[in-house]
């Protein structure tokens, strides 16, 4: 981000400031997705950062390095979830902002975040789009070796997440 001009205020680049519009857009309202982020943010903080919240949410081993985090939301029949994409060397992985609350085989009602994680070795491809009428939302799609198909949008800054995906499926082939 280059410095601005004293006395002016400084203009994100379109692209960021089209993605945040998106991201919080997708969001029920604007003080909830707000209020979700601020949460979300002290989680990461009292967790010791994005890489050991990486490796607590997810199986690791030791040579395996995160190499992205973004913001975005998964797609599911139930409608968008809000969360975080971790991109490493060995998988692409989800896990969402908020919990679920679910029934136990015991009955119970427990609260668990909702989790994808699609090993490199297992996508087929990956590939970007866009809606039609309003190119602003962009969406990325991971199709797997036996087609299944994941869907991410509302990125804060999608070009870079694709990138990092790009990067890591090419390195892991």
């Amino acid at each position: 981000m280059k410095n601005p001009v004293p006395g002016q205020a400084y203009e994100f680049p379109s692209s960021f400031t089209d993605g945040m519009r998106e991201h919080v857009k997708l969001g029920p309202k604007i003080y909830k997705t707000v209020k979700r982020k601020l949460s979300l943010g002290a989680r990461i903080v009292q967790g010791g950062g994005v890489h050991k919240v990486f490796r607590q949410l997810f199986s690791v081993n030791e040579e395996e390095k995160l190499l992205k985090v973004s913001q975005c939301y998964f797609s599911t029949t139930a409608g968008p979830i809000a969360g975080l994409l971790f991109i490493s060397t060995e998988k692409v992985a989800f896990c969402s902002e908020k919990s679920l609350t679910l029934t136990s085989p015991s009955g119970e009602l427990v609260r668990t975040p909702y989790k994808v994680i699609i090993p490199l070795r297992k996508i087929k491809r990956a590939t970007q789009s866009e809606n039609v009428n309003k190119p602003t939302q962009k969406y990325l799609e991971i199709v797997t070796v036996d087609n299944f198909d994941f869907w991410f949008m509302g990125f804060v800054n999608y070009q870079k997440a694709f990138k990092y995906l790009q990067q890591a499926i090419s390195q892991h082939s």
